[in-house]
């Protein structure tokens, strides 16, 4: 089958290959009759613009590469929702890679979209030492990571959203408050909910998860603290998937839920709201970190940023349910 031309849409409609390019990308003047006859004629011959060709010539591609650990994770998959939707707006398509927490898959990634020349990177990443990163000529924004000193970073309020939790648990009650946390050598705004929780509890107590993506190696952990410190009465969870295991380990170790446990979560997604209506959390404005991820790197694309601010901190709230 041959390949549609430009010059073959200019020929049926009658025109000038100025002309349909003109029609194309809406540029200049042009009467509603040649429009008419062009916009016809694409559609006669069932023509479909070079994407590559336009984008040599605009040395543009228009194609955002998005790299995140996992959409396995509620919080990750809205966020790519988000993002996805909002680049559409200003006419991105998004790469959606997943690294699953592994340096290789990640570095391999990166270089595969710098290979495709996007345009720009809106990275979550939970590794370090990536060169791809370093690129100074490379548009990146970092959400809730520290990359690079170059790269800015977009996350909620972190420590504000552990002192929230963690207050919540003190004012309920709660004697006996365990913290539960990715990797502690991990640097991450995120370390900021565990300072918090630090700065409150006298005799703080911190269980770290080295596999963040295995639920039964949280479980396992999870039922660690009971068998360590069964006097445990209140639990904050640096994630809502942490928190809905601590909640199907407490049912299996027939622990009362929140008479005699009360637990914590963070994110506060739709999914998880939909299916945990009863867990007290820490609500991330999502929609608006990625609104702002996008916003922030269409403005180094384009080289209009005004604000050279390296970290923005978006506000997070307390939703009281019943688990606390």
């Amino acid at each position: 089958m041959m390949q549609v031309k430009l010059e073959d849409v200019a020929k049926l409609a009658g025109v000038s290959p100025t002309t349909v390019s003109r029609v194309l990308n809406n540029r200049g003047y042009i009467s509603e009759k040649t429009r008419k006859k062009v916009e016809d004629a694409i559609k006669e011959l069932n023509y479909y613009p070079n994407d590559i060709a336009r984008s040599l010539f605009k040395k543009r591609t228009n194609f955002i590469g998005l790299i995140l650990p996992t959409i396995n994770n509620p919080f990750f998959s809205e966020l790519a929702l988000y993002i996805e939707n909002i680049c559409s707006n200003y006419g991105f398509k998004v790469i959606l890679c997943n690294s699953l927490g592994q340096l290789e898959k990640e570095k391999s990634y990166a270089e595969m979209l710098i290979r495709h020349q996007v345009d720009g990177m809106i990275v979550c990443s939970y590794n370090r030492g990536i060169e791809a990163y370093k690129n100074p000529k490379l548009p990146i924004v970092a959400i809730d990571h520290y990359l690079s000193p170059t790269i800015p970073v977009i996350g909620s309020d972190n420590y504000e959203g552990g002192r929230l939790a963690v207050q919540h648990l003190i004012d309920v009650g709660c004697k006996s408050i365990i913290h539960i946390n990715g990797p502690f050598d991990l640097e991450t705004p995120t370390q900021n909910r565990r300072k918090a929780y630090e700065d409150l509890v006298e005799k703080p107590i911190t269980y770290e998860l080295n596999n963040l993506f295995n639920e039964e190696a949280t479980a396992a952990t999870i039922r660690q603290i009971f068998n360590d410190y069964p006097e445990t009465d209140g639990i904050f969870a640096s994630d809502d998937l942490i928190a809905a295991t601590c909640l199907k380990v407490a049912q299996e170790l027939h622990i009362d839920v929140p008479k005699q446990l009360k637990v914590v979560g963070y994110d506060g997604t739709q999914t998880v709201s939909s299916l945990l209506p009863q867990l007290t959390t820490i609500r991330q404005p999502i929609e608006d970190i990625a609104k702002t991820a996008v916003i922030k790197l269409n403005e180094i694309i384009e080289e209009t940023q005004n604000d050279k601010t390296m970290e923005i901190i978006l506000p997070v709230q307390l939703v009281k349910n019943r688990t606390a």
